[in-house]
């Protein structure tokens, strides 16, 4: 009986085991790599892929003055369509975050037929061609298309104009605070929400000082990563927009219009000033994720 029992123990019980200090324990096997072998590979990532492009945006301006620099990005041209690319982000993210909410509490409080469906279509901007988005765009709000047949005899015209850049704006922008809220909305307590209705709160009191506290700091990292997005939007807005300059054209075609007529030094200067503003949104951003884990209870 003794030698069955020693057969059926296991082979490693026979070998010796390191002995650890009193109070130190067993360091868990990494599948990955060490820590200098994934740190050099992570450099090395973006530096080829992020940070050596950006350092050669920024050593192409340099190479200019700041006489011309400042000629570059401040022409009155380029003003106009910094007005337009910040003014149409800013509006359209706005809509974003009363509609998006909006939308997202519709798919998380209630249960209708082609719910499924409605939630796959918030996705659609992520996975269609934003080009494809401007031309669907143009052909319904156009003076010969779907909708703008009916409008534009009533003075209302979208196509080709600075409004018709807000539309697609909205359009690209929307799943980012839908996506955003939604999963708080999930996770939220409906306790409290119970709680509050016992204790006589009308459901205006109960969303204000129950719902929107817990939701307020998804719903301003959805804002912000929708209006991050606009402003470097291009495809989708190329086609609805008409591209009439100091009326409806957006930075980025004033960057791609410097290009083609080889002002090299001009486009990386207004592209620097792009690349700046997207970097303050993503501290902005950054700072917002890092408060909704604080007000979550998670760790920073």
């Amino acid at each position: 009986m003794s030698s069955l029992s020693s057969a059926a123990a296991p082979v490693n019980s026979a070998l010796p085991q390191p002995v650890l200090p009193a109070g130190q324990k067993r360091a868990p096997r990494r599948v990955l790599p060490g820590f200098r072998l994934t740190l050099g590979y992570t450099l090395l990532y973006l530096s080829l892929i992020v940070l050596i492009p950006i350092s050669a945006l920024f050593l192409k301006t340099f190479t200019m003055t700041w006489e011309q620099f400042w000629f570059a990005v401040s022409s009155p041209r380029v003003l106009a369509s910094y007005r337009l690319t910040f003014g149409a982000s800013l509006l359209a993210a706005v809509v974003n975050l009363v509609f998006g909410l909006l939308v997202a509490w519709v798919l998380v409080r209630y249960t209708f037929p082609g719910k499924k469906i409605v939630d796959a279509l918030i996705d659609l901007p992520f996975a269609l061609p934003t080009a494809v988005a401007g031309i669907s765009l143009t052909a319904l709000l156009a003076g010969n298309g779907w909708l703008g047949q009916y409008l534009e005899p009533m003075g209302i015209k979208l196509a080709f104009t600075p409004a018709g850049v807000v539309i697609a704006l909205i359009f690209v922008g929307i799943p980012f605070v839908v996506r955003t809220v939604q999963p708080v909305l999930e996770d939220a307590e409906k306790e409290l929400e119970e709680a509050a209705t016992s204790l006589g709160a009308t459901r205006l009191q109960i969303f204000r000082h129950v719902i929107l506290p817990h939701i307020m700091p998804a719903l301003l990292t959805g804002f912000a990563m929708a209006f991050a997005r606009a402003i470097g939007e291009y495809g989708s807005v190329i086609f609805i927009a008409g591209n009439m300059p100091m009326v409806s054209e957006i930075t980025p075609l004033i960057i791609i219009g410097k290009l083609e007529q080889y002002d090299y030094t001009g486009a990386t200067a207004v592209a620097v000033v792009m690349l700046v503003v997207s970097f303050v949104l993503l501290l902005v951003i950054n700072g917002l994720q890092a408060w909704q884990r604080r007000h979550a209870g998670a760790p920073a």
